[in-house]
């Protein structure tokens, strides 16, 4: 099993844990994390591109001439798509890019990326985080006496408020809960940082 050093808040060693090696020491898929990574970018992506038909158009639903007659040719509605503020043939629509990704795909790919950084020495455990008031300040500190000030995503158990804002001001350093990790963010940041109570609950989900 794949055993890494768990520090206190001063960046201090206060002892060691082993991982458990189902999560922490596979052998990485790089192909299926860089699927699972596609599908997060394509599920994020909005197909705002929308125009609209000649049935969508307002007004123009009387003949703007009669039929016959008249010498021109024959209109239906000042609305179609050859008039000035008509509307536009095969108008684009806002278009759905998400796609699925089976459940064992995306467990995988986490798993892959848990074991990178492992590998990479990119993972480090804090053994608890207090920060009494909001304070940027102190999250600074504590990143710093770790050594991975910068490019750095912060794993919580649960969120505390007064945890997850004093990070919020620090550029490139982000927080989240275990339930909401993805492979994505977590390959963003150069440096993960566990706390304990983070880690015993990734070992029970991803077990």
């Amino acid at each position: 099993m794949p055993k890494v050093n768990v520090y206190n808040q001063l960046g201090e060693v206060v002892g060691d844990i082993e991982l458990n090696e189902a999560i922490f020491g596979i052998e990485v898929n790089e192909h299926v994390v860089y699927e699972v990574v596609k599908n997060q970018l394509a599920n994020r992506r909005q197909g705002t591109q929308s125009a609209k038909t000649r049935a969508e158009v307002r007004g123009g639903g009387k003949k703007p001439w009669r039929q016959k007659g008249t010498g021109r040719a024959r209109q239906g509605s000042i609305r179609a798509p050859q008039w000035k503020g008509g509307g536009v043939v095969f108008a684009p629509k806002p278009r759905d890019y998400s796609y699925a990704v089976p459940k064992k795909v995306r467990r995988l790919a986490m798993k892959s990326v848990l074991t990178s950084k492992v590998i990479e020495g990119e993972l480090k455990i804090l053994d608890a985080l207090t920060i009494d008031t909001f304070s940027t300040k102190k999250a600074k500190e504590v990143l710093k006496n770790l050594n991975v000030e910068a490019k750095t995503i912060v794993v919580l158990e649960k969120g505390d408020q007064k945890i997850v804002k004093s990070f919020a001001n620090l550029p490139k350093v982000e927080t989240v809960v275990v339930d909401l990790m993805n492979v994505y963010d977590l390959m963003r940041f150069d440096n993960l940082v566990i706390l304990k109570d983070a880690l015993t609950k990734i070992e029970e989900v991803y077990k």
